[in-house]
C-alpha cells in the first residue's frame, strides 16, 4: 500500500496508540502459535509464509528477489494442487520499462463466474534503506496463500475462486498519476479485452494486515454491500479490530471499481512502520493474520449466497 488519506483528508493517520488497549491482544513474539480458527484458517501456517518472504529481503518489481518471491508463491500453490498461470507485462515507470508478472491461481467452482481474492506481493523500491515489507506486501500475500489452502479443502465452491497475486502495486518513484497499481490496472484491462471481465463478480483485496496493533477501518471507496457482509462477519467473531470509522484509500481495488466490479479493500491504515526500515517481523503478529483470515472465510459463504441470488 503506497498512499492513503483519512476521511478528513489527513495523510497517513497515526491513531494506533489511541486504540492500543481497546483493539485486541497480540502475542509478545511474532511467531507465537495461534489456535486454528473454526473455519480452518491457521495463522501459524500463514505466518510462516510471511517469514519466508521477509527472509528473501526487499522484493521490488523487476528484481531477482521479486522473481524468487514469485517462485515461492507458485510452489505453495502447486503443493496445494492449485493451478497457477503467470500474466507478464511491461510496467512503464518513471525509471523506464520494468518487467512485472501477476500470478493467477484458480480454484475451479461450480460456476465459471469468479470471486477474486487479491494481494500485491511486491515491495516498494528504496535505495537508501533495506525495506522488507513484513506487513506491506508479505502479510496479505501470506494470508492469501493460507486462504487458498482452506478454500481448496472445502471442495468445489459455488463460484470459481481466483487468488490474484499482483505485482507492481507500489510506486516506483512517487504515488501520482500512473506510477502505481501497475498489476491491477493491467489485469483489468486484459480482462476487458478478453471479455472475461463480465464473469468477475466480486473482488476482496487484502493489504497491510500484519500490524500487531491491528486497526481496520471501512474504506469509503469500497462497495457498500461487501463491506457490510465482511464487517458483520467480523462482529460475529468478536474481532474489534474491524472499526466502523471510515477512511479513504487508493489501492489495487480502484481499477476494479472503475470497471464496475464490486470491490472491497481490507487494510490497516494505522501502521507507524509503513514504508520504513522497521516494517519487519518485530512489527507484525500472527494473531492479526488470524483475525483477517478467519473473517474473510466467515464472510465468503454470505458473499456467495448473495451473488447466487443475482
Amino acid at each position: 500500500m503506497t498512499t492513503f488519506r483519512s476521511a478528513n483528508g489527513k495523510q497517513h493517520p497515526a491513531l494506533a496508540g489511541l486504540f492500543l488497549a481497546l483493539v485486541l491482544w497480540h502475542p509478545a513474539l511474532p511467531g507465537v502459535a495461534q489456535a486454528q480458527g473454526s473455519n480452518g484458517f491457521d495463522s501459524t501456517k500463514a505466518f510462516e509464509h510471511l517469514r519466508q518472504q521477509v527472509a528473501i529481503g526487499p522484493r521490488p518489481s523487476g528484481s531477482a528477489a521479486n522473481v524468487k518471491n514469485r517462485d515461492y508463491i507458485k510452489a505453495q500453490m502447486a503443493a496445494l494442487g492449485i493451478t497457477t498461470t503467470e500474466q507478464p507485462f511491461e510496467g512503464r515507470t518513471p525509471l523506464g520499462p520494468v518487467t512485472m508478472v501477476n500470478i493467477i491461481a484458480t480454484i475451479p467452482g461450480k460456476s465459471a463466474d469468479r470471486i477474486v481474492l487479491a494481494s500485491h506481493f511486491d515491495t516498494k523500491l528504496f535505495r537508501d534503506m533495506r525495506f522488507v515489507g513484513a506487513s506491506d506486501g508479505a502479510s496479505s500475500t501470506a494470508a492469501l496463500i493460507e486462504l487458498g489452502r482452506v478454500i481448496k479443502a472445502r471442495g468445489a465452491p459455488p463460484f470459481t475462486i481466483e487468488l490474484l497475486f499482483l505485482d507492481g502495486e507500489e510506486a516506483v518513484v512517487e504515488w501520482s498519476g500512473d506510477d502505481n497499481t501497475y498489476g491491477s490496472r493491467y489485469y483489468v484491462e486484459a480482462a476487458r479485452k478478453s471479455g472475461s471481465l463480465k464473469s468477475l463478480r466480486a473482488l476482496i483485496l487484502l493489504d497491510m494486515i500484519g500490524d500487531r496493533n491491528l486497526t481496520i477501518r471501512r474504506e469509503s471507496n469500497s462497495t457498500r454491500w461487501l463491506t457490510e457482509i465482511v464487517w458483520g462477519a467480523a462482529k460475529k467473531l468478536g474481532h474489534r479490530a474491524f472499526m466502523d470509522e471510515e477512511t479513504t484509500v487508493e489501492d489495487d481495488h480502484i481499477p476494479f471499481l472503475k470497471a464496475g466490479v464490486p470491490s472491497l479493500d481490507i487494510i490497516d491504515l494505522d501502521y507507524p512502520q509503513w514504508h520504513t526500515a522497521q516494517d519487519t517481523l518485530d512489527a507484525v503478529g500472527a494473531r492479526s493474520l488470524q483475525v483477517v483470515g478467519e473473517t474473510v472465510m466467515a464472510a465468503l459463504p454470505e458473499i456467495e449466497a448473495r451473488l447466487l441470488k443475482n
